[in-house]
């Protein structure tokens, strides 16, 4: 099985004493590429040496966590974001809403993120997107951004149905995680809902193991137990489910095909 992982941290400190055999575990699973976050300038910063050192298959994003809102300075981060994007991310993200922690305030979540937005829209680039209880701001700003032409991805998604359904009419993806492996998950609907050409799978390492290495550090060779449980929901192989997320992580993050 090949695949793409389009969601890890690599540049967390989680994996600082064994980062090396964390990727040559990927590759050796069949990753065919890691999508390195960086959801902070500092993350952004560690992610891109990280994909320097490596033999091409590693990619980073640059951008602001909502939990990190607060603190967002658009005429300091804004700059700084965008000359990562001139070092070679690949997207801008992790950023977004979350209602749920309220780790900053709603009103400066909306201000980072629709800066964020425009950033896109400005250097033509993707978002990655984290929305944890914010549905009526999410839906909003994302029908608003694509309108104005921004793609992206929802990414860890867990629904609900109302907000596939806005990411999917703006034309954007959505990613699947190992939640969908968990117990008590009940979003098998919200996996055959994406068509096969907009879906994405992440491991969001070092969180969310899938099971059976739940509660465990996650990496992203674990990716293919993920996709075996999306693959089982769609009613297609583990190999047909890997080639069609490869191809989607592709197109999205205008990754060349020598990333194999």
């Amino acid at each position: 099985m090949r695949f793409i992982d389009s969601h890890c941290h690599l540049a967390d400190p989680a994996f600082d004493t064994d980062r090396d055999e964390i990727i040559g575990r990927a590759r050796s699973a069949g990753a065919a590429a890691l999508v390195c976050i960086g959801e902070s300038i500092e993350r952004a910063r560690a992610a891109q040496v990280i994909a320097n050192t490596s033999p091409g298959d590693i990619v980073f994003t640059a951008g602001v966590h909502p939990h990190d809102a607060a603190a967002f300075d658009a005429i300091r981060d804004v700059p700084a974001i965008a000359e990562l994007l001139g070092a070679g991310a690949v997207a801008i993200g992790e950023c977004g809403l979350d209602g749920y922690y309220d780790h900053s305030p709603r009103p400066m979540q909306r201000k980072a993120f629709a800066a964020q937005l425009g950033l896109a829209l400005e250097h033509r680039k993707p978002v990655v997107v984290h929305t944890r209880d914010a549905l009526d701001d999410t839906i909003a700003m994302v029908r608003e951004a694509a309108a104005a032409g921004v793609r992206g991805v929802l990414h860890c998604h867990t629904g609900p149905a109302a907000l596939t359904e806005t990411a999917l009419n703006a034309g954007w993806y959505i990613s699947f995680s190992g939640i969908v492996t968990f117990k008590k998950w009940d979003g098998d609907d919200l996996v055959r809902m994406v068509p096969a050409d907009r879906i994405l799978a992440e491991s969001d390492a070092p969180y969310l193991a899938p099971v059976p290495n739940r509660s465990k550090r996650n990496e992203p060779s674990w990716v293919a137990l993920t996709l075996q449980r999306i693959a089982t929901v769609r009613g297609v192989t583990p190999d047909e489910m890997g080639a069609a997320v490869t191809a989607n992580a592709r197109r999205l993050f205008n990754l060349v095909e020598t990333l194999q």
